[in-house]
Order: C-alpha cells, then structure tokens, then sequence
C-alpha cells in the first residue's frame, strides 16, 4: 500500500513542517531559551506536521505514488 520510498517522504515533509513551526514560534522571541513557551511553539510544530502528513496523504492517489507530492513522476 505505501512504499518505503512514499513514507520516507512523507515522514521529511511532516517533519520540516514540524521544525519550521517551532522555528516561527522561536523567531518571534529571538530564541531567548527563559522566555520561550515551549508548549505553543510544540503544538504548532504539531499542527504544521498534521496538515503536512494530511497533505502527502491526500497526494498518494494524485501525483507520483513513490511521492507525497501532488505532481506527477519527472521521467527523464
């Protein structure tokens, strides 16, 4: 049903969805560790990786089946 190279994809995507929502909580607070609230920057990075993982999810039947992109297999 999914392939190994389908699910290590999807698992980069939802994972730098993850980063990149800390790191847009962490900015905001130019990374002061004492004055960080690490709970609001995890739930974001959470829902960022849920919507990424619900978008690759989505792509399997739409794009490359090896992919959780939306865009068709780049043959060359």
């Amino acid at each position: 049903m999914f392939s190994t190279a389908y699910l290590k994809d999807l698992a980069e995507r939802a994972l730098s969805s993850f980063a990149g929502g800390i790191l847009t909580i962490l900015g905001g607070d130019a990374v002061n560790a004492w004055n960080i609230d690490y709970k609001a920057a995890l739930g974001v990075g959470l829902g960022a990786a849920i919507v990424s993982t619900l978008k690759g999810l989505t792509a399997k039947g739409v794009g490359d089946s090896d992919t959780a992109a939306f865009l068709p297999a780049h043959r060359d």
